[in-house]
């Protein structure tokens, strides 16, 4: 049997785009418009000057390794809650009815104030849970959430800006968000699985941007318009941003979610850091508000906490027992 096969793109042809510009306020309205012309082709995109210290993420990076090497009973301690936050283990998550449950763990960590406290009011916001037997990852991890919260912000002023809208369109409604990260941990795939079992089988991310930090092991691929797959390699110093499903739904397909997977057929283990950015759960996401009320927007607004609760609970095994 052979893993599911995709074509390899030549790395010096992948566009990078250096955001230092758009972080700084030097030249935003030339970064969005490269924003704008990589989000409407594949939707995936390679930054760099970021912002987010290289410490931050070896740090975490560390952290989420010990933590995912540690036995079962340590972890269990830190079940998901129904909150969604928390240790996924294996056979936990699946992004499609029909694929097989995904090959993969994950820690699931949100927005909390300097006390350690959260806002308890919503299905998808809760308490954090952190291992007692690890007390170095609940820093390190809030360390990085707050890089990654910080630089979303930025990026979806771009966003707005490649639209002419103006900069705080996304972003305008974000003060309590539904943002959460996560440690992604994959083991090394047998060949004998098959190729139609994945570490993450194929789907487009729920919310409005994700940003993934990979580590230099590989594995993610992504589909391009004509359905062929493509390797998606490791750069160094950089981070892919993802387009997701709401801001798809926001600007009526103007910015296009992309499908992609995971398949690790590396020998060794992988682990990939997740921040997915999604404003405050009544914000509504109507794409008449992006293009005006006479749009004939294809689909009707919906608010953002209630999509996501409607496709988490699809794709998480635990939401439906």
């Amino acid at each position: 049997m052979s893993y599911a096969k995709a074509k390899k793109l030549n790395i010096e042809k992948i566009p990078v785009i250096d955001i230092s510009a758009l972080r700084d306020g030097t030249n935003s309205q030339a970064i969005a418009r490269k924003l704008y012309e990589a989000s409407t082709g594949l939707g995936f995109i390679y930054i760099k000057g970021h912002g987010i210290p290289t410490r931050k993420i070896n740090s975490l990076r560390e952290n989420g390794l010990n933590f995912f090497r540690s036995g079962e009973k340590e972890k269990q301690t830190v079940k998901v809650s129904e909150k969604h936050r928390g240790w996924l283990g294996y056979g936990s998550a699946k992004m499609k009815d029909t694929a097989k449950a995904d090959l993969k763990e994950s820690f699931i960590w949100g927005y909390q104030d300097s006390l350690g406290h959260t806002n308890e009011d919503h299905p998808l916001r809760g308490k954090n849970q952190w291992p007692l037997f690890q007390p170095s990852l609940q820093n390190a991890a809030m360390e990085y959430f707050k890089s990654g919260d910080e630089l979303a912000r930025i990026l979806l002023k771009g966003f707005a800006l490649g639209l002419n809208l103006s900069e705080e369109f996304f972003i305008k409604t974000s003060s309590q968000p539904l943002s959460r990260a996560s440690l992604v941990y994959y083991p090394s795939q047998p060949k004998e699985h098959g190729s139609n079992q994945f570490g993450v089988s194929a789907h487009t991310d729920f919310g409005v941007l994700t940003i993934l930090c990979q580590d230099d092991v590989g594995g993610l691929q992504i589909e391009d318009i004509n359905g062929d797959w493509f390797h998606a390699p490791p750069i160094p110093d950089t981070l892919i941003i993802n387009v997701a499903d709401l801001l798809t739904r926001w600007t009526a397909g103007k910015y296009k979610s992309t499908p992609h997977r995971v398949v690790n057929e590396s020998g060794k283990e992988r682990l990939s850091i997740v921040l997915a950015f999604d404003p405050n759960p009544e914000t509504i996401i109507d794409a008449k508000e992006v293009f005006g009320p006479q749009f004939n927007a294809p689909d009707p607004p919906i608010t953002c906490g209630d999509y996501l609760i409607w496709r988490f609970t699809k794709a998480f095994a635990y939401r439906n027992k």
